[in-house]
């Protein structure tokens, strides 16, 4: 079985000798008989979300069971499987309470969580980028332990700008976090060369995964492990159960529009993914607001949870479909993408809410097969347990009882959170805008990944791997260099693709 939030991960393959099971891909790749081809619908979701929706991984042979479910496995071969819990949407109704009254009853059951993961006979420590929900746990654990017992990590700003991510910077919030609440901040300098640690993180991670988020925690887990520090306290989870992305705004902003008729909402989709893919990207596109509005409106014709859907993609249809090679191409044809994730919208049918059906995406796919997936490969390669107090199955049942008007006001995420926890952090610490633990692609594509993305990404590396269209490919990343396309994701997706053939296959 595999818990119910997927904190751990789980891979397994049948073959002639047995079952086979283990925590990491890698591990069953050394015993005998293996196949090593690729799944194509794997790898064509890696490039439209940045993560596989399991059970898929990148290899056919080779399967990860979902969060919740378990199996029974007799004489060697799966003879069942069942799902003993799911994410509790639409089971109970909502709260009848005021605000202040749910946003005590949430600071309540939050400190209960992180008292409950504080149980430990080694030393305990804490992710602190600050934001709102890592100071959130950092001060519930002040409210439990002494301060010089509770050292956080934090990061450097990474070479390069930000501003490409539309991020502000993250360390003088965590300082005036750790200042208030009196802990030790530990500052982790992220100076080793992107080129050197994308390699390793991809051997951590077992699967293809394009984003750089998961070398901050390898880093941070490295110099907590350095330390003698062998749990972390994460924040993972507070997006996904409390809202505080970007498309959960875009989604409580959707009745503004979605009023107007059918055609012309056609026409926008169209100009939106036209602009998305390269065709003429007007100047005030190249900004992160025009690029979001861009990609809000990719797919504004659609049904209401198939847009919900759409929201998890990191490039349009457009422009990721042309990039694959014949064979790639014809293994993917007529695939719908976004129908794994409509397929889980069918399992909470008493879910009417779209920003709680939007949630459990977040938390059946985002948050279990990439976040708590790269969370716990990289910490673990360090020897360091990540614990998660948000995803406390009491304070998730809770969550799922609070109504989204209090999670998302308009654009302001995670609302009653924020509410429960301003008797203990800063007001502009609560407020910020939303960042995290990001990374500049763009900058970094342009300047220290160059010469890999000109050499991995050649005419001679596609022609030889297969998977990719070298024409196509050199097109995007001609786009890209120009201007006229958003393309940073999808190139950082390619280049991750061949760097991960390159380790596993």
């Amino acid at each position: 079985a595999r818990d119910g939030f997927g904190v751990k991960p789980m891979y397994y393959a049948q073959t002639d000798r047995g079952f086979v099971f283990a925590s990491e891909l890698k591990a069953i790749l050394l015993a005998p008989g293996i196949s090593r081809d690729l799944d194509y619908v794997a790898l064509h979701e890696y490039l439209a979300y940045l993560w596989a929706t399991a059970p898929r991984t990148p290899f056919k042979a080779i399967r990860k069971l979902p969060p919740g479910m378990a199996m029974l496995v007799r004489e060697g071969r799966i003879e069942r499987e069942w799902a003993f819990y799911d994410w509790p949407y639409g089971e109970e109704p909502l709260l009848d309470e005021s605000e202040d009254q749910i946003a005590e009853r949430l600071r309540d059951a939050f400190e209960t969580s992180v008292r409950r993961q504080l149980v430990s006979d080694v030393p305990v420590g804490a992710f602190l980028s600050g934001g709102l929900d890592s100071s959130a746990i950092v001060a519930m654990m002040r409210r439990n332990l002494p301060a010089e017992t509770i050292p956080c990590y934090t990061i450097q700003n990474l070479s390069g700008s930000t501003a490409d991510a539309g991020s502000p910077d993250d360390l003088p919030f965590a300082k005036k976090v750790a200042q208030q609440l009196g802990v030790d901040l530990r500052i982790v300098d992220i100076s080793p060369s992107i080129i050197d640690e994308l390699p390793r993180m991809l051997y951590h991670l077992d699967e293809p995964q394009g984003d750089p988020a998961p070398i901050n925690s390898m880093l941070i887990a490295d110099r907590a492990r350095a330390d003698g520090i062998k749990v972390l306290m994460s924040g993972s989870g507070g997006d996904d159960v409390f809202t505080g992305y970007r498309r959960h705004a875009a989604l409580r902003f959707e009745p503004w529009w979605d009023w107007l008729p059918s055609s012309v909402k056609n026409r926008v989709a169209k100009f939106a993914r036209s602009v998305a893919s390269g065709n003429g990207m007007p100047a005030a596109m190249h900004r992160p607001a025009g690029r979001r509005l861009a990609k809000a409106f990719s797919y504004a014709n659609l049904d209401s949870d198939s847009r919900i859907a759409t929201y998890f993609f990191w490039s349009t249809e457009e422009l990721r479909r042309p990039l694959y090679s014949r064979e790639f191409s014809n293994a993917v044809a007529g695939r719908d993408t976004i129908e794994p994730l409509l397929a889980s919208l069918g399992r909470i049918p008493r879910e009417h809410d779209p920003i709680n059906r939007m949630l459990y995406l977040e938390a059946k796919h985002f948050l279990a097969d990439h976040n708590l997936n790269y969370a716990d490969k990289t910490t673990m390669a360090a020897g360091v347990e990540s614990r998660v107090p948000f995803l406390d199955p009491d304070l998730v049942r809770l969550a799922t009882r609070i109504p989204s008007r209090m999670k998302q006001k308009g654009s302001v995420g995670k609302a009653i959170l924020k509410k429960a926890m301003e008797p203990f952090l800063p007001r502009d610490v609560i407020y910020r805008p939303k960042t995290g633990f990001g990374a500049p692609i763009r900058h970094w594509l342009r300047t220290d990944l160059k010469p890999q993305v000109d050499d991995l990404l050649s005419a001679e590396s596609l022609r030889r791997r297969g998977l990719f269209d070298p024409e196509a490919v050199k097109r995007l990343i001609e786009l890209d260099r120009a201007g006229r396309v958003d393309g940073g994701h999808t190139i950082f997706s390619l280049l991750c693709i061949e760097m991960w053939c390159q380790i596993f296959v």
